[in-house]
């Protein structure tokens, strides 16, 4: 009874807080400005089907793509075995599924393959990080701390599925044994390989197979709590992410209502837009001017770093890395729940997302070339930020580059970017 009261309060408190954190993150999203992706649901669960479920976007780079796809799948494939643990951990049972007869065994033995594969390929994600060091991951971003959160959860998974499979092979040797509590079930064509590198001893495999389950579960606990402080909370935010995806092509833009307003003014004395008692701000200049789904987009970043390296600035050597902009506006918008949660809702810290995080030399460097929303495998949109970013630059500071002052005198003046008249828009074709 102890052991499965203690079990019961580690539970409880492990998605407890797990709640609490998840919470936090989000009241962060929901600071954003309202954004209604409410229309064409029958497309949006297929999107979701596709790009989260599916990972159709992560197989475009085959090797990475297919080791993700089993470290994805094995994971949460294995920890079904987790809903037998609890029940074991809680009742004090042991291999409550058995009676499950044959299809218990195809199922552990499903799950021992997947154990391997998972902790091979998380083997192969440290090898390319850290030995061969692939470009997109030491980029000046990925600082000490996003390169080891990678590196943390990819052990942990190693750990985890050691847990599993010394567990079940300890289990085995025991059934066969015939001990005390150990009844004949499952099978184990993974984990029975390690059987001649255990101990002997009952009492020994017992100690080895409760230490494995235990650290197998609390484990997991862990790893669950881990996730609101890491970027592998994609694993939770990648399903609402891709479902709310922009559906639009990607290169269209979305008009601002409040310009929108005042050109109805303009054209219809009598129009009376809806006012708000916030005052208007053209584009974004802090975290809380984005929409919701730019800060979720932030929080689903995976910090992969293929829209930065497919991303044609970057790639020219400019300062922009479509990335660092998703992990600077996450940054910010967690600074700010801080904030809220240590001052209240109405504190001012004196910082903002333009300039504090995210330089003016990084957003003009942008091509709008689409090639970030392109590659990234959770369909997150660096533009739309960096489109706001720049329209309050623009619209509310007139600070842009000589260039583009240049070509907006032009339109205003001539009705085109370029210098010339509009009655000699055709001269060309007299040439």
């Amino acid at each position: 009874m102890i052991g499965q009261i203690i079990f019961l309060l580690v539970t409880i408190a492990a998605i407890g807080l797990f709640t609490y954190n998840a919470r936090k993150i989000v009241r962060n999203i929901k600071l954003g400005k309202p954004l209604d992706r409410s229309d064409r649901r029958a497309d949006r669960w297929a999107t979701m089907a596709r790009v989260a479920l599916g990972q159709s976007k992560m197989v475009v780079r085959p090797v990475p793509g297919i080791l993700h796809i089993l470290v994805y799948a094995g994971f949460v494939i294995i920890n079904i075995e987790v809903l037998e643990i609890a029940i074991d951990g809680l009742f004090g049972t042991h291999r409550i599924f058995s009676f499950l007869g044959g299809f218990y065994g195809f199922l552990i033995g499903a799950f021992e393959w997947l154990a391997l594969a998972v902790w091979i390929s998380c083997a192969v994600f440290l090898i390319r990080r850290n030995i061969v060091k692939v470009k997109r991951f030491w980029a000046r971003e990925m600082t000490s701390w996003p390169r080891s959160d990678a590196n943390y959860i990819l052990f942990a998974e190693i750990l985890l599925m050691s847990a599993f499979l010394l567990m079940n092979s300890a289990d085995h040797k025991l059934q066969l044994e015939g001990a005390t509590h150990y009844l004949k079930a499952g099978a184990f064509p993974v984990s029975s390989w390690l059987s001649p590198l255990l101990p002997s001893s009952e009492s020994s495999l017992v100690l080895l197979e409760r230490i494995c389950w235990w650290f197998h579960i609390v484990g997991i606990f862990a790893f669950l709590n881990y996730l609101p402080y890491s970027k592998h909370f994609h694993i939770i935010l990648a399903f609402p992410n891709t479902y709310f995806s922009k559906l639009n092509p990607k290169g269209e833009f979305d008009d601002m209502q409040s310009v929108t307003n005042e050109v109805k003014a303009m054209l219809d004395p009598s129009f009376t837009p809806v006012t708000s008692a916030e005052p208007v701000r053209f584009g974004a200049k802090d975290a809380t001017d984005l929409t919701w789904k730019n800060l979720m987009d932030a929080y689903t970043c995976t910090e992969c770093g293929r829209c930065t390296s497919v991303c044609p600035a970057n790639i020219t050597g400019k300062l922009l890395s479509p990335r660092k902009i998703m992990m600077d506006t996450r940054d910010r918008i967690t600074e700010i729940g801080k904030n809220i949660d240590k001052h209240g809702k109405d504190h001012r810290d004196g910082k903002a997302l333009l300039d504090d995080y995210i330089l003016r030399e990084e957003i003009w460097a942008c091509t709008t070339c689409n090639a970030c929303t392109d590659a990234c495998p959770v369909n997150i949109d660096p533009l739309n930020i960096i489109v706001e970013l720049r329209r309050y630059a623009v619209m509310e500071e007139s600070q842009a580059a000589a260039s583009l002052n240049s070509m907006f005198g032009n339109i205003e003046n001539n009705g085109a970017p370029w210098k010339y008249s509009p009655a000699d828009r055709l001269n060309w074709a007299n040439q």
